[in-house]
């Protein structure tokens, strides 16, 4: 009789759901105001049961791997660093225990993976369902101590962090444990896209900080990157193709290598986020002519790039190519928000160009995006658009564009009435510069908003948190992003009728209060909660937990 995987799976599934109906208290997919009966995980998971046992964890935490993807060299570096994260205060045997010479058993002494997939493809959509069963190892019972579950290694990735943050360090024991076992987990995300946006063009950031921030992200689960490389204010990555065009980064010192690049991405796609790359044209895009002056249209006019020359978009052509060989997301932004096209007006050379193809400006800014965009299909990649190009000429957009809402409510039901795809970033909740934007208004907005019908329900990608970079350095930027960035995060995670409904200052405040802190306790400097303006200091002398 052959061995068939996917029944064996099912068998364990339905064996695992049984035991743990047996063994817990009642279905929790919904928070409860009692402080007490709050589930202590960020974002909160789409169905999960709970006990009433508390469980120890062995500081020499083996790993079992299983499936055909188990074996995977990401989840083995991901294990490692989890049970680091995990043991940060306790390994091997206790002082205690050599002086007594008493050794300790313990509930937990292995961690299983099984990853039904050896696919590591990360691209939008990748499978990051999970099932989490964490029980006693009684000898009798099939999923063992610990058994995560999942189709692919991001999926692993996605149950690894849940588990670690099941895991609590008592100091009267100095042990590891798990509180109101057995857990039984299963959880996917409500969107594909969710993202983090970071601007490193109006400050550098070296490549450690940006790494920090990747980390924390994969914390609340986020899963992209939007690195918006350049502005008009400085160009600082490297480009083969053209190498005069990182003399437009402040100094020679605020740089990114093509080696860097590769580093983020592959550092990123260890944690199962993907990096989508921005370059923000035809505006935005003063710092190009630092090295190749011949972009500007004239010395008075230094943005928008030069639309009438066939160099300007040999150069972007150029770029892209370059980024094409450094990302291999499907997506990629190319801005086009903010465009204002007056000094086009004012060029001699430009007004002619205009005038000879009876254009107006506006005509140009068109001509401009869409030609952009057919250079980025070229290269086998999806445009998104800031939603200024949606606005303004939706109907000649290629029908492959993502549209990027910011400036407001209603784009995106606008957009996907059209057919278009869409991210929701409304400036008014999730641009994190705006310091004055509440954790809990960050939390209640809805990227689905005013969009009631499934189908159209399903041309929203996600929603992604903006980190914009005119007040913020490496010597803010975590607690600027943090812990407000959570509160969306657990927006695009969970179900929304889970964190929707009731009380959010008894349901959910707690909740982030304690994953603030969580994320202090891992080194990231999210500021407090509560703050009336984000990324303050505390008031005064009090718990991290309450504030």
């Amino acid at each position: 009789m052959l061995y068939d995987p996917f029944k064996s799976h099912f068998l364990f599934l339905i064996l695992s759901f049984s035991l743990c109906v047996s063994q817990t208290l009642a279905l929790n997919s919904v928070p409860e105001p009692d402080a007490s009966a709050l589930t202590y995980l960020w974002p909160l998971p789409s169905e999960f049961t709970s006990g009433n046992r508390t469980l120890s964890v062995d500081p020499d935490l083996s790993l079992a791997v299983a499936g055909i993807g188990g074996n995977s060299a990401i989840v083995r570096a991901a294990f490692d660093r989890y049970r680091a994260i995990i043991f940060k205060h306790t390994s091997g045997i206790s002082i205690f225990s050599r002086f007594t010479g008493r050794s300790s058993v313990y509930d937990i002494n292995k961690l299983k993976i099984i990853v039904n997939s050896d696919n590591e493809e990360l691209q939008l959509g990748v499978d990051e369902s999970y099932t989490l069963f964490v029980s006693k190892n009684d000898g009798k019972s099939i999923i063992g101590e610990a058994t995560i579950e999942a189709n692919t290694v991001y999926g692993a990735l996605r149950g690894l962090e849940t588990f670690s943050q099941l895991c609590s360090f008592d100091y009267g024991t100095k042990s590891v444990l798990v509180y109101k076992a057995p857990w039984c987990i299963w959880d996917k995300p409500r969107f594909a896209f969710r993202g983090l946006l970071l601007d490193t063009s109006r400050h550098y950031f070296p490549i450690y900080v940006i790494k920090q921030i990747i980390e924390s992200m994969s914390y609340a689960k986020l899963n992209v990157f939007h690195w918006h490389i350049i502005d008009e204010e400085s160009f600082p990555l490297e480009v083969p193709a053209y190498p005069k065009l990182w003399k437009g980064s402040y100094t020679k010192w605020e740089r990114y290598t093509v080696e860097d690049a590769y580093e983020i991405v592959n550092f990123a796609k260890a944690r199962g986020i993907n990096v989508m790359a921005e370059i923000d044209i035809p505006g935005h895009a003063e710092s190009w002519g630092t090295g190749y002056p011949d972009l500007w249209p004239s010395t008075s006019c230094r943005e928008p790039l030069d639309v009438t020359k066939n160099f300007t978009f040999d150069v972007i052509s150029g770029i892209l190519t370059d980024m094409r060989k450094i990302f291999p997301f499907e997506l990629f932004h190319l801005g086009g928000d903010e465009v204002n096209t007056d000094c086009w007006s004012s060029t001699p050379h430009v007004k002619q160009w205009l005038q000879d193809r009876n254009m107006t400006a506006k005509d140009a800014y068109k001509y401009f995006v869409l030609k952009a965009q057919e250079i980025a299909i070229s290269k086998n990649w999806t445009p998104v658009n800031w939603e200024e190009t949606f606005n303004s000429f939706a109907e000649n957009l290629n029908p492959r564009t993502v549209v990027h809402n910011w400036l407001g409510a209603g784009v995106c039901p606008k957009a996907v009435a059209k057919g278009f795809k869409c991210i929701f970033s409304n400036q008014g909740f999730w641009y994190l510069d705006h310091l004055d934007v509440p954790w809990n208004e960050v939390y209640t907005a809805e990227p689905l908003e005013g969009i009631n019908e499934t189908s159209k329900q399903e041309l929203v990608l996600g929603g992604e948190v903006c980190m914009w970079g005119e007040t913020a350095d490496t010597s803010d930027v975590q607690q600027t992003i943090w812990p407000r960035a959570a509160a969306a995060a657990e927006r695009m995670w969970s179900r929304r009728d889970a964190i929707s409904t009731g009380n959010i200052t008894l349901t959910a405040l707690p909740r982030l209060q304690y994953f603030r802190c969580l994320l202090n306790r891992r080194g990231v400097q999210a500021a407090p909660v509560t703050n009336k303006y984000a990324r303050r200091p505390p008031t005064g002398a009090g718990s991290c937990y309450e504030q």
